[in-house]
């Protein structure tokens, strides 16, 4: 699609995006909160194979309004008490279009510098804002930390170095025997 190339284009149609969220927070209070769709609602209802080209912008919005938007369960509505609380606000969304607009990978400095330092920057923040101690600093040569991608990640690290912690500890008292 030349189209997904072309500024205009792309100003054009985050413009409307920016006015389509920005109507759907209006109006989330009203949405049931909870999806009514029954479970496999969703395969019927789209095509059997992907599309060959690609659909104009205003086939999609119409495809979300219309295929997407009744499996939604609206974690933003403030009458939804499930789980945990709306995780999202309107300054963490124009900080992901900023993300999206660099797309850097930060697996290492030399990928992304800003990326990486800004990430250490934050970290450090954040072990201070939380009273760690400063063998949790990254600015501490043996310190620093790291943020995952999902909570499942977090957990797997977290279990991995209580995992080496306890073999450690089993290691030295086996050695003094």
């Amino acid at each position: 699609m030349a189209e997904a190339h072309d500024v205009a284009w792309f100003r054009q149609h985050a413009h409307e995006m920016v006015d389509w969220i920005a109507d759907y927070y209006e109006g989330v209070e009203q949405r049931k909160v909870c999806s009514q769709v029954e479970p496999g609602y969703l395969p019927p209802r789209l095509p059997k194979h992907a599309p060959e080209e690609g659909e104009t912008w205003d086939r999609v919005m119409e495809d979300l309004e219309e295929h997407v938007m009744p499996g939604i369960t609206h974690w933003q509505s403030p009458n939804f008490f499930g789980y945990f609380p709306a995780n999202v606000s309107f300054p963490a969304m124009l900080g992901e279009m900023l993300s999206a607009t660099f797309n850097t990978i930060g697996f290492s400095w030399t990928a992304c510098p800003a990326q990486t330092e800004l990430e250490t920057v934050v970290l450090d923040w954040l072990a201070k804002a939380m009273g760690l101690p400063e063998c949790f600093h990254a600015s501490n040569s043996n310190g620093g930390g790291v943020i995952q991608g999902t909570a499942s990640e977090a957990v797997l690290v977290a279990l991995l170095a209580a995992r080496a912690r306890i073999k450690g500890k089993r290691e030295r008292t086996q050695n003094t025997c």
